[in-house]
């Protein structure tokens, strides 16, 4: 392996950490906001504010998904894996988080 390959390979291995630290960010915003919505509800708070919260949590993950789906796309096509990366990605395990 000369050293341009060892220079893909890196960047191979940056942009899969970058894919998995975007889920682990996202995971955790979207259960403190759901925890925020939770603790709201439990104070008697506004019922129609916790709704929403609650929707648009429900919203953004489902938009995440797609994004992190995307975004796996991308990196296994930069890695030269075309036949991996083909379109319909959505139908895979990987698409939730």
């Amino acid at each position: 392996m000369d050293e341009q390959d060892l220079g893909v390979d890196k960047m191979s291995i940056d942009l899969k950490q970058h894919v998995q630290t975007l889920t682990e960010h996202m995971e955790n915003f979207h259960q403190a906001l759901e925890t925020k919505a939770r603790e709201i509800e439990t104070s008697g708070g506004d019922q129609e504010i916790v709704g929403k919260l609650i929707m648009g949590t429900d919203a953004m993950k489902d938009s995440a998904n797609i994004y992190l789906s995307w975004a796996r796309h991308y990196v296994k096509l930069s890695d030269g894996g075309a036949s991996e990366a083909d379109e319909g990605e959505e139908d895979s395990a990987d698409f939730q988080f």
